[in-house]
């Protein structure tokens, strides 16, 4: 089983994500990413050993809570970078919280072997992937001419554990487990 912990994202972040890819889905041919699917990795874990599930569990539950925090979900930004871009996200900005629950969660899965992440955690949703270089300057002009790149704010309460699973329409994922960010 392929697994990762994430953040899900509140309805009304859904809908100004789905309204805003609609916008931008006829500037680009690019693999858009459903909006179904949008969320806030914290960990990718990878393929995991079903009977081994409730130990990865356990252990992800013993990771410490940073409490709730507040996210802001605005500005655009490529991987690796706009000269040659693979990836369009949304950024998300918050506080140093985040970056302590991705940090305990891949502490908690690298003690059960997981391979730790050797990059910077860099929060983000994934808008779409780009394959073979694609025509991207009207995408691109349609980005800087929208009137504001904020799309909401939430407090986040919980993290999930996830599990991926690959379907004739793209990834389906399916939460396995709920963290509640416990107040300190």
């Amino acid at each position: 089983m392929r697994l990762f912990t994430g953040i899900a994202l509140p309805d009304e972040i859904e809908a100004n994500l789905e309204r805003l890819i609609e916008d931008l889905r006829p500037t680009a041919r690019v693999r858009w990413s459903p909006v179904r699917n949008l969320h806030l990795t914290t960990k990718f874990i990878g393929e995991w050993p079903g009977d081994r599930l409730e130990e990865m569990k356990r252990a992800l539950a013993g990771v410490p809570s940073p409490g709730p925090f507040d996210i802001q979900v605005r500005g655009f930004g490529w991987f690796p970078n706009p000269h040659n871009p693979r990836v369009l996200w949304v950024g998300v900005h918050a506080p140093d919280a985040l970056r302590d629950l991705a940090r305990r969660t891949d502490e908690a899965a690298a003690k059960l072997g997981v391979v730790p992440e050797k990059k910077p955690y860099s929060p983000h949703l994934t808008l779409a992937r780009i394959g073979d270089p694609a025509p991207l300057l009207e995408l691109k002009r349609t980005i800087a001419g929208m009137p504001s790149d904020e799309f909401g704010s939430f407090r986040v309460d919980a993290w999930h554990l996830y599990l991926s699973q690959p379907g004739p329409s793209g990834s389906v994922y399916t939460r396995l487990s709920d963290y509640p960010l416990n107040a300190k």
